[in-house]
C-alpha cells in the first residue's frame, strides 16, 4: 500500500511560481512511476507530466519548458516547480504512483489570479 500526500499548492499571480511536493510512504517495490494530473473546475481531468522509475520526466505540450519534474528517492518525493503560471492553470493538482494498482494523493489547489 501507497499513501501520497501533496503540498505546495496556493494562490499565485500570473506569471509566478509555485513548487509542488508529492510525498510517498508505504511499500514502493512495485511502483515503475508516477504522473502529475491537473483538474479544473467543470473540466475533465488532464495529464502534466510524469516520471518513469528510472527518473525520464515526460510533459505535456502545454508546460513543456515552464515546469521541470525532479525527485529525491530517499525522501521518496516528487517535485513540480511551476513558472510563468496562466490563470488558465487554476486547478487542483494530484498525483499518481503507478503499481500494482494507481495511488492517489488527496490533491493540492492552485489558483492563478491576480
Amino acid at each position: 500500500q501507497v499513501q501520497l500526500v501533496e503540498s505546495g499548492g496556493g494562490l499565485v499571480q500570473p506569471g509566478g511560481s509555485l513548487t509542488l511536493s508529492c510525498v510517498a510512504s508505504g511499500s514502493m517495490y512495485s511502483i515503475n512511476g508516477m504522473t502529475w494530473y491537473r483538474q479544473a473546475p467543470g473540466k475533465q481531468r488532464e495529464l502534466v507530466a510524469g516520471l518513469t522509475r528510472d527518473g525520464s520526466p515526460t510533459y505535456s505540450d502545454f508546460v513543456k519548458g515552464r515546469f521541470t519534474l525532479s525527485g529525491d528517492s530517499p525522501k521518496k518525493t516528487v517535485y513540480l516547480p511551476m513558472n510563468n503560471l496562466k490563470p488558465e492553470e487554476t486547478a487542483v493538482y494530484y498525483c499518481s504512483w503507478h503499481g500494482l494498482y494507481d495511488y492517489w494523493g488527496q490533491g493540492t489547489q492552485v489558483t492563478v489570479s491576480s
